[in-house]
């Protein structure tokens, strides 16, 4: 027996993919967006001898970096959990 989710069950199903899949988008660019931002930033700090700032960017740098790998990783752990699924 193959255990699914019936997608096409909920109305406007394909809307709310694209929906998911744009907010995905969103979350990668503001992500990489503020991995860049946070990279200059600790590298100015670092060599102006700022090291409270650095420290504060190297923070944010790596949050972004845990962002922008839990929102790449989402589709595919959702893909492992919907395989996982059909093999109980």
């Amino acid at each position: 027996m193959d255990v699914f989710p019936n997608f096409d069950g909920v109305g406007a199903s394909a809307e709310l993919q694209s929906i998911v899949g744009a907010l995905l988008m969103f979350v990668l660019v503001t992500a990489v967006l503020v991995l860049i931002v946070c990279a200059i930033v600790w590298a100015i700090a670092s060599s102006s001898g700022s090291y409270q700032a650095a420290t504060k960017a190297r923070t944010g740098l790596f949050v972004a970096v845990g962002a922008a790998a839990l929102a790449g990783a989402g589709v595919a752990w959702m893909n492992f959990l919907l395989e996982l699924g059909t093999q109980l």
